[in-house]
């Protein structure tokens, strides 16, 4: 339902995919194969045991692309193993990705749409 000009998503999970840099074009790319509408790219450092050198342990920053990918529950799983597969996560050293079950989230989605959605049988709270 909408109030307003807020429509309320409740059936929705964000993928989140920390890999090296630029990688992240791969795991987008894959993600809308699947079925994702589009993604978020930004950047970070971060470290860990493939980064320490000497005697000290002094840590490396390491550049990171994150990648985030809001998707339907009834899509998660097939874009989660697409992004997996592309980001070759069963490496060692490739990356880390998880799943976060969203309990709402908010866009504009034009009233066409909404009214498709709703008409099969997609259920939106406010």
């Amino acid at each position: 339902m909408s109030r307003g000009n807020i429509t309320v998503l409740t059936d929705v999970s964000l993928i989140t995919c920390i890999v090296q840099r630029g990688e992240g074009d791969e795991l987008v790319a894959a993600a809308q194969a699947a079925g994702a509408q589009g993604a978020t790219v930004h950047y970070a450092h971060g470290t860990g045991v493939r980064e320490r050198l000497g005697i000290l342990g002094v840590a490396v920053e390491a550049e990171k692309a994150v990648v985030n990918v809001i998707v339907a529950d009834d899509q998660a799983d097939k874009v989660f193993e697409a992004m997996y597969l592309a980001g070759k996560l069963d490496t060692p050293g490739r990356g880390l990705m998880y799943l976060t079950r969203l309990d709402k989230a908010a866009t504009y989605i034009p009233r066409d749409i909404l009214n498709k959605l709703t008409l099969e049988g997609q259920v939106f709270d406010v």
